[in-house]
């Protein structure tokens, strides 16, 4: 699969991460973050990640690894790979930057980062969101989109099994 430099460029480590967070804080700019599994990339997704990125300057997405996403949704999971995952969320131009994290939270990122949004989809409330009290504690916001009715990835494939 051929992919493109730029592409590459966003896929970052959590040294990266460190050094894109100091330069963007400099720059005043205002940092956004959300996550998922982005096992089957959809409507929702895409509502949610257009979304997030109104709400700032950079949009940082934190995506689980393989093994997250075995422990959280089952053997049978994913069903792209993190790097397809994270290349897949790294072409689109909404995304400035993505992360990995191998834990079932992204609680960890989120207090590496200090992101001044954090956004999550309908099915969660506030008090529901990893490291909404985190960012709440640094001066910062939790967003809550609104769920696209119909579309998740679990829904998707059991279309699928079902022809």
């Amino acid at each position: 699969m051929k992919v493109i430099s730029h592409i590459l460029k966003k896929i970052c480590s959590g040294d990266q991460l460190n050094a894109m967070r100091d330069q963007w804080k400099q720059q005043g700019k205002k940092v956004v973050f959300t996550n998922g599994c982005f096992d089957i990339l959809h409507r929702g997704h895409l509502e949610i990640l257009n979304t997030s990125a109104s709400f700032g300057d950079i949009l940082v997405v934190g995506i689980n690894s393989d093994s997250s996403v075995k422990r959280l949704k089952g053997d049978h999971r994913p069903v792209h790979d993190e790097g397809f995952r994270s290349q897949m969320m790294a072409s689109l131009e909404v995304v400035d930057a993505v992360c990995l994290f191998h834990e079932d939270t992204p609680e960890q990122l989120i207090r590496q980062l200090q992101p001044n949004v954090l956004v999550k989809g309908g099915d969660y409330t506030i008090s529901q969101i990893v490291g909404a009290q985190e960012v709440i504690s640094h001066g910062g916001e939790v967003k809550i989109v609104p769920l696209v009715s119909g579309y998740s990835t679990s829904a998707l494939i059991e279309a699928i099994q079902r022809l």
